[in-house]
């Protein structure tokens, strides 16, 4: 298909209109059916769609018609285009919403706590964020440190539960290939015991004989 003229239906208009080519060049030419090339000369289909000229927008040389012009048999052959092809996206990072992206920071301490096995490129790919991000949380030097607070990345909506299930398989799976023993969660700290309201040590177990 990407060897087919931009707008292929106004192109086979153009041609039917200012051309002696026969259907089937026509056809092959703009990726359509013959009888639909047939039913653009006879007024049945395109009726209402602008021809356009392939020579004009440097799709077809004028010289190319006029070859497959003299021979039934030949076959038209787009021009070469001087405009470089559009560059390819490059894989990287998912892309966040602004107003979770303040939240990535909490998801990536959540993963680094309950998923030791996880390596940092997998949870670059699975939150969205960087290296040097995940660095910065597992050392606590990121700059909002003190305001960290584990989540999990599935309720902050950075990424689905499938997709940390299957990124957790796979790390798994890689380390047994490896012969490498599984990482374990680091465990919760105990909760601190609150104080008494009156900062006193609560003595009401305590019965005066």
């Amino acid at each position: 298909m990407s060897n087919l003229p931009l707008m292929p239906k106004a192109t086979a208009v153009w041609l039917v209109d200012n051309t002696a080519l026969t259907f089937e060049q026509i056809a092959e030419f703009c990726g359509l059916h013959p009888l639909e090339v047939q039913g653009i000369a006879d007024g049945e289909v395109a009726g209402g769609i602008q021809g356009i000229d392939p020579i004009g927008t440097n799709t077809l040389a004028k010289d190319e018609i006029e070859r497959c012009e003299k021979d039934p048999t030949a076959r038209l052959k787009m021009a070469k285009r001087d405009l470089p092809e559009p560059a390819k996206r490059t894989k990287g990072p998912r892309y966040t919403p602004v107003a979770k992206r303040q939240d990535k920071p909490d998801g990536i301490a959540w993963v680094l706590r309950n998923h030791p096995e996880l390596k940092d490129s997998q949870i670059s790919k699975l939150i969205g964020t960087t290296k040097t991000t995940i660095l910065a949380v597992r050392d606590r030097t990121h700059w909002n440190s003190t305001n960290i607070r584990p989540r999990d990345p599935v309720l902050l909506g950075l990424c689905s539960q499938t997709e940390l299930n299957a990124a957790v398989l796979r790390a798994r799976k890689a380390a047994e290939r490896a012969g490498e023993p599984i990482p374990q969660p680091e465990p919760m700290p105990e909760p601190e015991p609150e104080p008494s309201q009156s900062g006193r040590p609560d003595l009401s177990m305590f019965k005066l004989g």
